[in-house]
Order: C-alpha cells, then structure tokens, then sequence
C-alpha cells in the first residue's frame, strides 16, 4: 500500500480534497499528489480531514499530470466516459485489482503505482486520459452516473486495501469464514459417529447421512466456531441418551 500514489487532476472542491485524505488514511494509504495549479483553500479542506491532517501536510504539488507521475510504473487513469478519443477498454475496480496483483508485487517506493482521478465535474481531460496505461471505471446506475470524487476515491481505495492491505494480511475478528472441505468432513464424521455410537445406524444409511450432513453443512457455510458447537450439541444429545438408558 505504501507503493501506491493517488493523483488528483485539478480537484476544484477543497472539501472534497479533504474528504479524500481521510478516506487514504481509512485504507493505509499516505501518498497524495495533486496537479493543482491554483492554490486550495484550507478552511473547508481540513473541516473534512478529520484526524487524517498529516495525509494532506505531506501531499505534493504539481503543475501536469506528466510531471505528478514521472517516477511511477504504471498510472491507472479512472473515467466513466469513452470514445474514439478516449480509451475504449476500462476495468471495473475489484478486476483492476486482479490485474494488478503481479505487477504490484515489482513495485517499489522508487517506482509506484499511481491512481489518477480528474476534476469533480469534467473529470480526467483526454490527453490526461491517455497520458496513463490503464482506464478503469465503477459500473454505476445510468439513471445517476456522476460520483462524488471522495467516493471515487473510496470504492479504489477499499478494493486496494482487500487484496493488498491489511485486510489481506490478517482477517478481521468476527469474519465469516466458512469451514474447508477437509473440516467439513471431519466434522460430518464426528457427528455420524455419535450417532452411530447412540445405535441410530443399525439398518444400511450411515453413508448416505454421511452425505447429507456435509453437502448441508457445506452449504450452509458454517464457521469453526459454529462447527464446534453443533457438534457440541450432538455430543450432549449423545450423553443424555446414554445416561437416560442407565437410569
């Protein structure tokens, strides 16, 4: 994350600059570049900034787009419109990243990555468009296309920090992850073999439960924890019954 630069083209909103640095500092990005060459206003920008003021203290200043992104690697231009001036082939965010992936990898703070946004209302002109490698947009409705740039800015920023942030590097406590196969057979075992202990197979089905349980549990998507508590409870079942016959 630390080798991606976001580039903003002539932002005419200083409140929407602001906006957008907390929205860096939300996802793990610090390094912003603006090719503006009329000066912002602060008053309104670090309204919006929240606690996100070093983002902007430390943001650069440029005159062209050429000049903001003359030592990055690769530069992704965002745009919902397209032409036969323009380019005719975009990424939507969440493949963008997919594509990105190896190239990330070669990346280095001496060489990053830049995502460029244009101005709030005429966005990025053509030749800024194809000063960069790669056009991407966001599929929105057609009834409202325009997005606020801070929200531009978000949805990239969100999809960055899930594939290479550190949303990917640790999961988030309380995530929904669904137990693997080799898990959900375990599982699947564990439970046919108290039932079998309780007697409930003394005629042929045991394999067919067997696949019942864990195409349902499988689809079901149950967690770990789940897991464990079903089996709990089918544990328990087993001791009462057994202490019940006992009795």
């Amino acid at each position: 994350m630390s080798d991606v630069v976001i580039i903003l083209c002539r932002a005419s909103e200083p409140g929407n600059v602001g906006a957008v640095c907390r929205v860096m500092k939300n996802m793990g990005l610090s390094q912003l570049r603006l090719v503006a060459p009329d000066p912002l206003d602060e008053t309104p920008l670090l309204t919006r900034v929240v606690h996100a003021e070093d983002v902007w203290r430390e943001a650069r200043f440029f005159n062209t787009l050429a000049d903001a992104a003359a030592d990055c690697s690769l530069i992704v231009g965002t745009t919902r419109r397209r032409g036969r001036k323009r380019k005719g082939v975009t990424l939507e965010p969440r493949a963008l990243m997919s594509w990105l992936a190896p190239r990330l990898q070669n990346c280095s703070a001496a060489a990053p990555l830049a995502l460029v946004f244009g101005n709030e209302r005429t966005g990025l002109t053509d030749d800024e468009l194809n000063f960069c490698n790669v056009a991407s947009h966001i599929p929105v409705s057609e009834a409202f296309p325009s997005l606020n740039l801070s929200h531009a800015v978000q949805i990239y920023a969100y999809e960055l920090f899930l594939a290479f942030g550190e949303a990917a590097e640790t999961p988030v406590k309380g995530e929904w992850i669904p137990l693997q196969r080799p898990a959900v057979d375990k599982l699947t075992a564990d439970i046919t073999g108290i039932l079998a202990e309780l007697g409930f197979y003394r005629h042929p089905g045991r394999e067919e439960q067997t696949r019942f349980l864990r195409d349902l549990i499988c689809r079901a998507g149950l967690t770990e924890r789940e897991g464990r508590y079903l089996k709990d409870i089918f544990a328990k079942a087993a001791r009462l019954g057994s202490k019940e016959i006992s009795e």
